[in-house]
């Protein structure tokens, strides 16, 4: 049964999330290197904040906006920490697992199909950091649903 989110009751301002903000305060925190436990932490939150900003914000075109920038901003450092060389498999591995489940929480909510395309943009540039075969990133073997 998909849910519908143009029914849910109006949100307490309060209560508003913004993925975004949230991912902006986490990586200021950061002194010059990346804690790749917290990125992974923070990007395994993808998908609930896709749910709540989307459910929360002002409107829902709102809340797929702080979604994505949240979401890109994170995939956008771990493109950076590749460029780098110290990007970790299990960095790697978070972020196919957080596109796979975002895929899924935006085909399941009912108005949240621009979430896929933002999916797709975001997976996008995580395939390209793999290895040839498109299933592996240096020689290991890469999270896929």
């Amino acid at each position: 049964m998909e849910a519908d989110i143009e029914t849910m009751p109006p949100p307490q301002d309060n209560l508003q999330t913004d993925y975004s903000a949230f991912v902006l305060k986490i990586l200021r925190s950061q002194p010059n290197v990346i804690d790749q436990s917290l990125l992974r932490h923070c990007i395994g939150l993808s998908s609930s904040y896709l749910v709540t900003d989307t459910t929360t914000a002002s409107s829902q075109t709102t809340g797929i906006q702080t979604w994505y920038l949240g979401f890109s901003r994170l995939v956008d450092v771990v493109v950076a920490l590749h460029s780098l060389g110290s990007l970790e498999l299990e960095t790697v591995n978070a972020a196919s697992k957080a596109c796979s489940e975002c895929w899924t929480v935006a085909g399941s909510w009912k108005g949240l199909e621009m979430g896929r395309e933002h999916v797709r943009e975001v997976a996008g540039k995580l395939r390209r950091l793999l290895d040839e075969n498109g299933r592996t990133y240096r020689g290991e073997r890469v999270y896929a649903p």
